[in-house]
């Protein structure tokens, strides 16, 4: 995939929305057979199965396409746990030398997250983005929300970093971290970072659409869960928590003084989200798949049925995930 310099941290003025960049975007792939980045196990020799966000060679190929993010922002939004931002805005308004927000969004992709929160939220925002991958950081800087709820200005700026080596003063004047779909390709080590970075700047986190390892079909299939149990198994390859996340997650806010708040935020796919079904279901046999090389066949049966009752409108998905929200103590070096 091509990428895009930019430089490694500096101001962005905010753009326009997700759409009004599409026509630079490459498109999603028409091939019927093709499994876009992001969506499932790399397919080509010597590269890794999962996002990491640490740093890597400087070859190291961007993981996740804008095609699988662009998919799947609409879903993302419609699943995130709304009932989390009223408690979140009560803690923004209460946060000690509150002069606009500073919020750092991890993992940022193309930025769905500040799309979704920005205009959510009153004041004016200045959204820092993090994300090892400078293709990605581009698309999130150009498609950046320009206002908040209240019509105040949000701006933005991006940087190449690792979310393992986060501190609490990287976060120094944090209003909030945000994450989306991040927790799960962590480790128990790098969680426990992230937690340690917030609760120390004294900085709340919402952390949105963590892997639940919980998935339903309809119509069922006697193969779902064994194929389930398999991804949730390849989720777990390196260290990495996979549906383990949340818990962990909880655990280390908690153990840091924080309170922490839970919230279900599924899927639901059915006909009108037949693209990302597709994608989405070739990614989970497929990890699957490459977890237990013997449910080979038989997944190949599997995955042709249920790919042709997505064509025909016939199968609908929920796809569970959680939204966390952790309310550390603010500290004199909170925003």
């Amino acid at each position: 995939m091509r990428k895009t310099a930019i430089k490694q941290s500096g101001k962005i003025p905010a753009q326009p929305g997700p759409r009004e960049v599409a026509s630079v975007k490459p498109g999603v792939p028409s091939d019927a057979e093709s499994v876009i980045p992001g969506a499932g196990p790399s397919t080509h020799p010597g590269e890794r199965p999962t996002v990491r966000l640490r740093d890597a060679g400087p070859d190291d190929a961007p993981r996740y396409a804008p095609e699988w993010l662009e998919l799947r922002e609409g879903p993302d939004a419609a699943a995130r746990a709304g009932d989390l931002i009223d408690p979140l805005r009560i803690r923004l308004a209460n946060l000690p030398g509150k002069a606009g927000l500073v919020i750092h969004d991890l993992g940022c992709g193309t930025g769905s997250m500040g799309r979704w929160l920005a205009p959510r939220l009153d004041g004016p925002q200045h959204w820092i983005l993090h994300d090892r991958d400078p293709y990605l950081l581009h698309f999130a800087a150009v498609a950046s929300p320009r206002s908040a709820a209240d019509g105040s200005r949000v701006t933005v700026e991006t940087r190449r970093g690792d979310v393992g080596l986060l501190t609490p003063d990287a976060l120094a004047g944090a209003s909030l971290v945000t994450a989306s779909a991040l927790l799960d390709v962590l480790t128990r080590e790098e969680i426990e970072t992230l937690a340690t970075a917030c609760t120390g700047a004294g900085c709340p986190a919402l952390l949105t659409l963590s892997v639940a390892g919980r998935v339903e079909l309809t119509p069922s299939d006697p193969l779902d869960d064994e194929i389930a149990d398999a991804f949730n198994a390849h989720q777990r390859r390196g260290g990495l928590l996979g549906p383990d996340a949340v818990t962990v997650a909880c655990e280390a806010f908690s153990e840091r003084g924080a309170t922490v708040r839970l919230h279900p935020s599924a899927w639901r796919l059915g006909p009108a989200e037949s693209a990302l079904t597709a994608q989405w279901l070739r990614g989970w046999v497929g990890a699957a798949v490459e977890e237990r090389p013997e449910l080979k066949e038989p997944a190949e049966r599997y995955l042709r049925d249920r790919l042709e009752a997505c064509r025909a409108g016939e199968l609908k998905v929920v796809v569970h995930h959680s939204d966390l929200l952790a309310l550390s103590r603010p500290t004199g070096g909170a925003s």
